[in-house]
């Protein structure tokens, strides 16, 4: 077989180089620690299935995890760049010492779930009755839940049975009727509704209630904040791509249909609906406006749920919002 000459192959690749514009610049390493089958990995699908990670100069390095605790180990332990937390938790780790940043990423909250004929109609009829509540005692949404009935001398840690449990099992028990209510995260109070249950009141609405202007963003992208000052074009980059995933999402039935597998379901109902709480969540507010009212919820989490909670602060850590360039 014909060899061509080396000089002939370079001055193609020159020649290549030239036409081009210059080499081609190698992409960014991110490593990025998600919780497996959370709703982050549907926007992974649509960031990779239209290399939308290529077209920003990204190469994402993704770690599925089992919970987000493990995510905050990784965090802290230097073995992830992004992870998906709460903005309580950067707070309490600052006050602690640890320099973490948080991003606004979704609003979308669970909220208290009854059978469609259920007889409980407001919070105070709750009282008497069997309550589940996915995660623990300091569960966010339980804790701000709690803090709006007792605005209402309502006492819902003591005046209802209070069962805790991972979000799958306290789904099955509700399906089952093990319960009379149900406070679950939002993707299984979706799964409650298409099974004909009910939201008795979503904790959009409590937020609300105890002073907040909007939809909170409770949940977002936390990295290191020595990170961040290195990386802000990095960063930059990374949120416009989300936001791009985020808004073929919002426009594409046909996405959809795709992502209907990593969701568990291909009834139309069904991702309908899915669909409308997942665009619910990812309305963007200006930070500030976030900042504000994490404030107000940061006092009214303290107060309810102590030192245990919050750490040593009395209010949200100053530097817990990471603001781009554009903000500062």
């Amino acid at each position: 077989m014909h060899q061509q000459p080396i000089h002939g192959i370079a001055a193609f690749c020159l020649g290549l180089l030239l036409l081009c514009g210059g080499p081609v610049q190698a992409a960014d390493v991110l490593r990025i620690a998600v919780q497996e089958n959370g709703t982050f990995s549907w926007e992974l699908a649509v960031i990779k299935d239209h290399q939308l990670d290529t077209k920003a100069g990204l190469k994402l390095q993704i770690t599925e995890l089992g919970s987000t605790d493990t995510g905050k180990i990784a965090i802290m332990g230097g073995s992830a760049d992004i992870v998906l937390s709460d903005w309580l938790w950067v707070s309490r780790e600052r006050s602690l010492g640890g320099k973490l940043q948080f991003y606004p990423y979704s609003s979308a909250l669970g909220a208290v779930m009854v059978p469609a004929r259920s007889p409980i109609k407001s919070l105070a009829d709750l009282e008497g009755k069997k309550l589940s509540v996915a995660g623990g005692p300091l569960d966010k949404s339980w804790l701000l839940l709690q803090a709006l009935a007792k605005r209402s001398s309502i006492d819902l840690a003591s005046q209802s049975t209070i069962l805790y449990g991972a979000p799958p099992l306290l789904w099955q028990k509700a399906l089952q009727g093990e319960s009379n209510a149900t406070l679950n995260f939002w993707t299984f109070c979706v799964d409650l509704e298409l099974h004909g249950f009910r939201r008795l009141i979503g904790i959009d609405d409590v937020e609300k209630n105890l002073g907040a202007t909007g939809r909170v963003a409770m949940i977002g992208y936390v990295f290191d904040e020595t990170f961040a000052q290195q990386h802000r074009d990095v960063l930059r980059r990374f949120f416009a791509m989300t936001r791009q995933a985020q808004d073929i999402l919002a426009h594409s039935d046909a996405e959809w249909q795709k992502l209907a597998p990593l969701i568990g379901t291909s009834n139309p109902q069904a991702l309908a609906l899915y669909r409308k709480r997942y665009l619910e969540g990812i309305e963007v507010r200006p930070i500030a406006e976030e900042e504000a009212d994490a404030r107000k919820l940061y006092l009214v989490l303290a107060q309810i749920g102590g030192a245990t909670l919050v750490g040593p602060a009395s209010e949200l850590d100053g530097g817990t919002f990471y603001k781009e360039a554009t903000e500062n």
